[in-house]
């Protein structure tokens, strides 16, 4: 096996190609085991030609376009990433060893792996009433929620300025699956069909719905990149200030190889503070997703708060992801309401149809997980902006670090604890 090709390549060029598309080029050959020597070459030469593989091919600083000219013609399907000076293709496994063997500019080829989606109580809990009974309400902010979509639900009625959708192709408002409305809701629902009952923090924030996961709730790393490019680009245009992840896939290299955090690092240091859900594969350690694995943006975990608004006897549920990251950092950053929490239903949607039993009367659904914390704490982080639009993404990470409450439990289970937003109104508006 040893003098398989590709084995040889892979030798030579290991650090080329990240874990999954090494173990996938490996795999490449276990069929090979049960056939005999002789055949091995000719069907090595045709399983070549014939097998494809998605992936995402990292150019060398500043060799995006020279890069682009060295491998037109051996790709179909490409699909240009400029934010990270990347391109995303479906290839044959003949051309990602032309790829490896002759062109220079490729500084490291990714599996294009597959992303996933992962308010009754939730906003007093963490006390962001008491923001908005400041006045602090989110408006003219923008949060952008790079997700399934968005259902033109009547609690977001006029605030959503802009839709893109990356998967289908539509120009219309819409969420086949049902979990970025939700996530829309829990940010900024403005209660409107439930009188006040089911609001978000920012009720008066707008909105940008960026769909990049399918009618399933699962895309691709390529298109999730391309989501957060689209939002960097039509910044100035909505104002986007705010961008939500609730999304992932498993960590698989460091932070510092990894495509998904690169990107959310470049909307980051474009002046957007960035929250990505950590993920719903506790409570085993280091099972924290990407993008939340990357130490500059704000990653959130989940609590219980047990349908109250009190604090004192809140817990941290299992399938909220633990620290450390694959590079042994602690995250998540902070804690905000995962379980049951009540948001805007996408009527006929996927989520819809297959948990009818979480319907909250004819506008609501209720959902757990990460996914559902993220958006609440980009809602809060609304409020902070329209209070002082000067605040950088730094500012608000400080902010929100500082507000939360230790609840007793590891660094790498609560980060720096339980988001308590009062914390955050100067001593003249407390109580």
């Amino acid at each position: 096996m040893l003098n398989f090709s590709m084995i040889q390549l892979l030798r030579k060029n290991g650090n080329k190609v990240d874990k999954t598309v090494r173990q996938e080029l490996i795999g490449f050959y276990r069929p090979f085991r049960s056939i005999p020597c002789f055949l091995h070459r000719p069907i090595e030469i045709f399983r070549k030609k014939v097998k494809k593989m998605p992936i995402l091919i990292e150019f060398e600083s500043n060799s995006f376009t020279a890069g682009m000219s060295e491998i037109q013609g051996k790709c179909s399907q490409l699909r240009e990433l400029p934010l990270i000076s990347s391109c995303s293709a479906k290839t044959s496994v003949e051309n990602i060893e032309y790829l490896l063997t002759n062109c220079s500019h490729i500084k490291k080829i990714h599996y294009d792996r597959k992303m996933t989606a992962l308010l009754d109580t939730a906003v007093p809990s963490i006390h962001a009433d008491q923001l908005q009974q400041a006045g602090w309400t989110g408006k003219d902010v923008t949060i952008a929620v790079v997700d399934t979509g968005i259902h033109p639900h009547p609690d977001l009625e006029d605030r959503i300025l802009g839709f893109s959708d990356l998967v289908n192709g539509r120009s219309e408002t819409y969420d086949d699956n049902g979990h970025g409305t939700h996530c829309a809701g829990d940010a900024a629902s403005n209660g409107a069909q439930s009188a006040g009952q089911y609001q978000g923090p920012a009720p008066e924030a707008n909105l940008v719905g960026v769909k990049v996961l399918d009618k399933m709730g699962a895309g691709s790393l390529s298109t999730v990149i391309e989501g957060i490019q689209w939002c960097i680009d039509n910044q100035s245009a909505y104002n986007i200030r705010v961008l939500s992840l609730s999304l992932g896939s498993e960590a698989v290299e460091s932070a510092e190889d990894d495509p998904a955090v690169q990107a959310v690092n470049r909307a980051w240091q474009s002046g957007i503070a960035v929250f990505a859900a950590a993920g719903n594969s506790g409570p085993d350690p280091q099972s924290i997703a990407s993008p939340g694995i990357s130490p500059m943006i704000i990653t959130v975990g989940a609590v219980d708060d047990n349908d109250t608004a009190q604090r004192s006897d809140v817990t941290v549920p299992d399938f909220s992801s633990r620290g450390p990251t694959i590079d042994e950092e602690v995250k998540p950053d902070l804690l905000a309401p995962g379980v049951n929490i009540v948001s805007l239903r996408s009527p006929g949607s996927f989520i819809d149809k297959t948990n009818k039993g979480a319907r909250v009367g004819s506008d609501y659904i209720s959902l757990s997980g990460t996914s559902m914390a993220t958006p609440i704490c980009a809602g809060v982080a609304a409020q902070l902006l329209e209070q002082d639009r000067e605040r950088s993404p730094d500012d608000i990470k400080t902010l929100l670090l500082e507000a939360s409450e230790d609840i007793g439990q590891p660094p790498n289970v609560q980060g720096n604890g339980y988001l308590n937003a009062s914390e955050l109104l100067p001593e003249e508006q407390t109580d």
